[in-house]
């Protein structure tokens, strides 16, 4: 991998992971309604899972879509299903200290295997295998995946940060409500470029 292509890589994985998404979204309300500490777990899934689909994807599970394109189509429809089901738990949820005892933050394995209901994480995958490994080799996935895995986790952490400030802002019961609900919005609204591909 050259050095012009690997500059270009590093940039591709800082704009991808910082900007907002549904890993983004989710990660900023759950340090608003959990704190730091508790989200870390999520934050270790979405950067070592998606490292780990980078891997996967670069070494040839994109076939299976070109060999039975009916499994586009069902990851599709569970990739909706799934986030409007996360939207709704967005919605619906309590800060640490609120009236909900059974409101926990995202687990290590669940943010690791929601990157495959992901569709965002599925755009950065398979752009970064296809558009910075030219040759396919081995290697340079390998080099695709560690470049995402090592900037990926300060910049999700970025977002985390961010909510746990608003949770000085969001003391007051009703202004929870209205990040949670604008939040779940926001999420839902990631989905339009999958619902209405251009």
């Amino acid at each position: 991998m050259t050095y012009d292509i690997l500059l270009a890589l590093i940039t591709f994985a800082f704009v991808s992971s910082i900007t907002p998404g549904p890993n983004n979204l989710m990660l900023m309300a759950s340090g608003a309604n959990f704190g730091f500490r508790r989200t870390i777990p999520h934050m270790l899934g979405i950067g070592l899972g998606f490292t780990f689909m980078v891997l996967l994807v670069g070494t040839g599970m994109v076939q299976v879509f070109d060999r039975y394109p009916i499994s586009y189509t069902v990851l599709k429809f569970a990739s909706v299903a799934y986030l409007l089901y996360l939207a709704w738990k967005i919605a619906h949820a309590a800060p640490a200290q609120g009236q909900d005892p059974s409101g926990t933050p995202m687990t290590f394995l669940q943010a690791a295997v929601f990157q495959w209901v992901n569709p965002k994480a599925w755009a950065m995958a398979l752009t970064a295998t296809t558009a910075y490994t030219p040759d396919q080799t081995l290697n340079a996935i390998v080099v695709v995946a560690l470049v995402f895995g090592a900037i990926n986790l300060p910049s999700v952490s970025t977002w985390t940060l961010l909510g746990q400030q608003m949770a000085r802002i969001l003391t007051n019961p009703r202004r929870l409500l209205v990040f949670n609900w604008t939040m779940a919005a926001l999420l839902v609204a990631s989905l339009y470029p999958v619902l209405w591909p251009s």
